[in-house]
């Protein structure tokens, strides 16, 4: 019996397990004939003992959270766009997902007892809406393969003799593995378990990590307590927000530090290398969407009569409330008296972000292993038998499915190629 050890029991340590599970009873399968032994049968049997490690008391919890406002697990858009989602990652990205793209995850979720649909979006959701159940269903699959889990056992690294450290509530102990796969998140949500403490313990082993940094992500703007005690909480609908030459229409929210939500998510990665670079993060709204500049100009021209500048605003433009405040929030007094100046900022309002919020506050992260250290199997070059899968490598990608598929995709290359490690 040999063992492999998975550290990290969210949707990539779990796909990576149940990966090896099935392809180690495929191999035994075709060696020894149907019906013969247990594949995964626990300490003590044939093939491989595969245990789960998690420093959280329960698996799963960053994955039950993000499935609290409607399990959105993977987009129905046509595969090319989907791998374009990956930005500079794409070419890496790409053929993980060619093995277990989105097709192939909502089959092997419907596998699972799920129903699924695609909403308006085209975004894939399970009927339920919910990621327990799904969770529920995969874990009993797990288990039911031989697949033994560690709850509250936080990895330290590997002692001087190569086996793994871990810290438990009875104290430390060393776990010797055949294989290992490493999926132990990124660097958010650290109260979930993704708190980013594998980054020092793989740097010591000379393995290559691209720095931790914020992805999906909201920004700081600096309001003033008027406008801050008046809108923090509001959304603003619908924009057009524009980055570069990145540009999407949809809507955000207000906060007491500046701003956040979908629209906002969508542009982090560009204003995010900006600021790191020490370039002015650039982001622009078009407050109305639907109007041409020269129509806004022939509206605001219209004689304002007795009205204050917000009534001739809200009746000839349809602008009031938060709209109105970020104009006379970031606008000098003399655009908003000017017509051409003030249709322009209404077309074109730069909205000054001065920093991404904590990394502990975004939804995901960018950096981590760096694909050079790593062979297509997802194994470490240097230190073969040792895997890495999910959102410790080194992508990102925008909300709306992306996340979760590239980790599952991720999970499951790494657990054929271990298995198919251990198993030549």
């Amino acid at each position: 019996m040999r063992t492999v050890v998975i550290i990290g029991a969210g949707p990539a340590g779990l796909m990576a397990a149940e990966q090896l599970a099935t392809s180690c009873a495929a191999a035994i399968k075709a060696q020894t004939g149907p019906g013969t032994i247990e594949p995964t049968a626990g300490p003590g049997g044939d093939g491989l003992d595969i245990v789960v490690f998690d420093a959280m008391p329960s698996v799963g919890r960053k994955f039950l959270m993000a499935g609290k406002g409607g399990m959105n697990i993977t987009h129905a858009e046509p595969l090319p766009d989907f791998i374009a989602r990956y930005g500079e990652r794409a070419a890496q990205v790409g053929p993980l997902l060619d093995d277990f793209g989105p097709a192939a995850l909502r089959e092997w979720i419907h596998g699972l007892g799920i129903a699924t649909f695609v909403g308006t979006s085209g975004r894939v959701f399970p009927t339920e809406m919910k990621a327990a159940p799904l969770l529920r269903a995969w874990l009993h699959r797990l288990r039911g393969l031989g697949v033994r889990f560690h709850v509250r056992h936080r990895w330290l690294g590997w002692s001087g003799d190569g086996q793994l450290r871990f810290a438990t509530p009875a104290g430390e102990i060393a776990v010797a593995a055949d294989a290992t796969v490493l999926a132990l998140g990124g660097g958010s949500w650290a109260k979930l378990g993704s708190d980013g403490r594998w980054v020092p313990l793989l740097a010591a082993e000379g393995i290559p990590v691209a720095p931790l940094q914020p992805a999906n992500c909201g920004f700081d703007v600096a309001w003033t307590a008027h406008f801050r005690e008046r809108f923090a909480g509001s959304p603003v609908k619908p924009v057009l927000a524009s980055c570069g030459q990145l540009h999407q229409q949809g809507e955000f929210n207000i906060t007491e530090t500046g701003i956040e939500g979908g629209l906002i998510y969508a542009m982090s990665a560009p204003l995010r290398d900006a600021l790191s670079a020490g370039k002015p993060a650039e982001l622009w709204l078009d407050l109305v969407p639907g109007r041409s500049l020269e129509r806004l100009r022939t509206d605001l021209a219209r004689p304002q009569g007795r009205d204050s500048l917000a009534n001739h605003l809200r009746r000839r433009v349809g602008i009031d409330g938060v709209k109105a405040g970020l104009l006379r929030e970031l606008c000098p007094p003399e655009v908003l008296t000017a017509t051409d100046r003030l249709a322009a900022a209404l077309k074109a309002l730069p909205v000054p972000v001065t920093a991404t919020r904590p990394l502990d506050e975004a939804i995901s992260t960018a950096g981590g292993v760096c694909f050079a250290a790593l062979d297509q199997c997802l194994m470490v070059r240097e230190r073969p038998g040792l895997f890495c899968a999910g959102e410790m490598l080194d992508w990102e990608a925008p909300t709306g499915g992306y996340l979760l598929t590239a980790c599952l995709s991720s999970g499951y290359r790494a657990g054929r190629s271990a298995a198919d490690w251990l198993l030549q």
